[in-house]
């Protein structure tokens, strides 16, 4: 008997917020979910999942997976009573209703969500919340807000090419990323181009899995990014190594950033970047010979108070040696060309906060104030810096309400928490912001005990504000999953994507219209139609034209540390951590020192230590590793749910240089954090 005949069969797309989107086959049977393999047909992983997707299955029936609606008594009691849907919902909607009255308006709701899920039918609760006219909103990203604008100054917009336009690379520059563990399916592309004779750079601060792949390992300082990239300018230019045709022909202000470039001094460039005068040399020399020179900068080097500017001295560098536009050159950041659904297209007049600063912001609204906040696709008392100051601004909400799947520090703080369904529960597309793949997520089994999805809770509430006050929310009551769908393409997205109607991508994902190399054409977007050393983009945000050297934070003597929280190989920022064997083999958390310094501290691997700052301290263990090196505190990070240890407590967050320009708010440099360590 074939499988077939045994299971029921089904496709679909991981939705979290990775770079690989994978394609998943799911085998169920008698209504139950049974195993998950890759899925052969999907372009970019052919067939192949990483720890996280085969672990699936367990995320789905995990014990602590929340099962019906729950409400607490007291705000962060952990007494939990059990409530129907009916009565969570009726909640909810009085207090929307009886907030309007108060203060004829919705701004005191707030919605926080951020990628939790990407599936396009999860903007069903913004489209909800657009639908009660103007509320109060977070905006912008944790993830990738100056890296944003640095593309958009540059050229005008944020392209990848095909991720297998790597495999036509002579040099890949691998600059604040680690694909072998946060973007595996790539890897494939990496080892064929080296096979093919390309050589294989990595330009970060710690010793990673990619790094020892590498055929170069530069350990750059923590936000010293740009100030290697200008010395390897400064070499190129006084090496008379410069692309003049790409220059002359494609580029904007290329004289004033030459100037610029050769009024820095080399020795104090290379100070700040942490790397001597002859690997820079070196560096100058392996990319002017390359015009297929791949640069994929990692999000990492953006999480400084100057990551805007690094990335954009990363960019001048590959405009200066001809590489962007060529095959298997150019710059890989990140894109969202196959994002034009129609949710992603509206514009809506509601009052916004940024996501970063929302501790910070949240309870300075007066006219009215918030006091209902809405929690979906986030945990951000895990992920946000500083998470006691964001606990203490939720003291001023009068109903917090979070949607989850588990019981997180989030849904801790709120009141309800109603229970959501995985995506093999529900139907939905997902997209990448990598590759250029769309795929369909079809439903394999039925939801969850008493989960629901984003979708069928908009829909409840939009039911039940209607039946209290009529023609309250204009969010549809009705309508299926497909008719949601329906709903969300148009026939810029069919052009797109080489189909009449979505129900094709049922079939399989389809790969977009969109040229293998990005800028092929060397037609930007930006107000000269060309790469723009000087951008007019910039000015007009109030920034520099010029790609700058920007200094670093300031670093407090007492704390002598850089403490680097970078992602875990086995968990996705703080999911997957409850996963049995991911559970077991980070029951403890670690923080990484280089042997020099335990050495000095009299430290051993296991040794019980106190990492500490002006916000406060955390107990961990220690691990002694020549992968960090000797100023640097590395922690993986995510939730360690049963030592309550939370890396952002220690985080300052200060906002980066950018990210206004394209997200609304700036990003956050989640890696400007320093600390001291002592045995306990």
């Amino acid at each position: 008997m074939s499988l077939v005949d045994r299971y029921s069969i089904t496709k679909h797309i991981c939705p979290r917020n990775c770079y690989d989107a994978c394609g998943i086959i799911a085998y169920s049977k008698n209504g139950v979910l049974q195993k998950v393999e890759g899925d052969p047909s999907h372009p970019y992983s052919k067939g192949k999942l990483c720890s996280k997707g085969y672990s699936y299955v367990e995320i789905v029936y995990n014990k602590d997976r929340l099962k019906y609606p729950i409400m607490q008594d007291v705000r962060g009691s952990g007494n939990w009573k059990r409530i129907s849907w009916e009565k969570a919902i009726d909640l909810i909607a009085d207090k929307i209703l009886e907030l309007q009255q108060r203060y004829h308006s919705n701004l005191s709701l707030c919605l926080n969500k951020y990628s939790g899920n990407f599936g396009i039918l999860h903007q069903a609760t913004e489209n909800f919340f657009n639908g009660l006219g103007p509320t109060t909103r977070t905006v912008g990203s944790p993830c990738w807000s100056a890296g944003f604008d640095a593309q958009y100054f540059d050229f005008g917009n944020c392209s990848t090419s095909d991720p297998v336009d790597i495999v036509e690379a002579k040099l890949i520059v691998i600059w604040g990323a680690n694909p072998a563990w946060t973007a595996i399916h790539s890897l494939p592309f990496i080892y064929k181009a080296q096979e093919n004779g390309a050589k294989l750079v990595v330009i970060d601060p710690i010793r990673t899995s990619t790094a020892k792949k590498a055929d170069l390992h530069i350990q750059v300082n923590p936000s010293g990014d740009g100030a290697l990239a200008l010395a390897i300018a400064k070499i190129i230019i006084s090496k008379q190594w410069v692309d003049n045709n790409f220059v002359d022909q494609f580029t904007f202000g290329w004289d004033a950033f030459q100037s610029y470039v050769e009024t820095l001094n080399i020795e104090e460039l290379c100070q700040i970047a942490g790397v001597k005068l002859a690997i820079v040399e070196k560096l100058a020399k392996m990319m002017s010979k390359q015009k297929n020179t791949c640069f994929w900068l990692g999000f990492g080097l953006q999480r400084h108070v100057n990551g805007g500017q690094n990335i954009r001295a990363i960019q001048a560098l590959s405009a200066m040696i001809g590489a962007i536009g060529e095959p298997g050159g150019g710059v890989q950041y990140g894109s969202l060309n196959t994002w034009g659904f129609n949710s992603y297209l509206a514009v809506t007049q509601n009052r916004f906060i940024e996501i970063n600063l929302f501790a910070d912001k949240i309870n300075q609204f007066v006219d009215p104030p918030v006091k209902f906040l809405w929690a979906a696709c986030r945990n951000f008392l895990s992920q946000d810096s500083q998470p006691k100051k964001t606990q203490a601004a939720l003291n001023e909400m009068e109903l917090i309400v979070t949607v989850e799947q588990f019981l997180t520090p989030t849904a801790e703080q709120s009141d309800i928490v109603l229970p959501t369904t995985t995506f093999f529960e529900e139907e939905d597309i997902v997209s990448s912001y990598w590759h250029h793949v769309v795929g369909f997520n079809d439903k394999a089994i039925e939801p969850y005990f008493d989960c629901k999805s984003d979708l069928e809770i908009a829909k409840l509430l939009s039911q039940a504000l209607n039946r209290k006050s009529p023609n309250f929310s204009s969010f549809p009551e009705h309508g299926t999953a497909s008719d949601f769908i329906s709903k969300e393409f148009n026939d810029s997205l069919h052009e797109l994507l080489g189909i009449q109607d979505w129900k094709e991508l049922k079939d399989s994902p389809k790969k977009a219209n969109l040229p293998v190399t990005a800028w092929r054409e060397k037609v930007f977007e930006t107000p000269s139609k060309k790469f723009e050393f000087v951008s007019q983009l910039a000015i007009d945000n109030g920034f520099s034209g010029l790609a700058e050297l920007k200094p670093g934070p300031i670093q407090n003597p007492k704390y002598p540390f850089w403490l680097l929280s970078t992602h875990s190989q086995n968990q996705l920022n703080s999911q997957f951590h409850n996963i049995r064997w991911i559970a077991d083999e980070n029951a403890t958390p670690y923080i990484y020192i280089h042997p020099t310094m335990a050495e000095q501290l009299q430290l051993k691997n296991g040794t019980t230590v106190v990492i500490y700052n002006d916000l406060g301290e955390l107990e961990v263990k220690a691990t002694i590793s020549r992968d960090t090196p000797e100023n640097i505190l590395l922690f993986f990070q995510g939730w360690y749910s049963e030592s309550k240890v939370n890396i952002n407590q220690l985080i300052p967050g200060y906002p980066t240089d950018m990210g206004m320009a394209t997200t609304k708010s700036q990003g956050i440099a989640y890696y400007d954090a320093f600390v001291a360590i002592r045995k306990k």
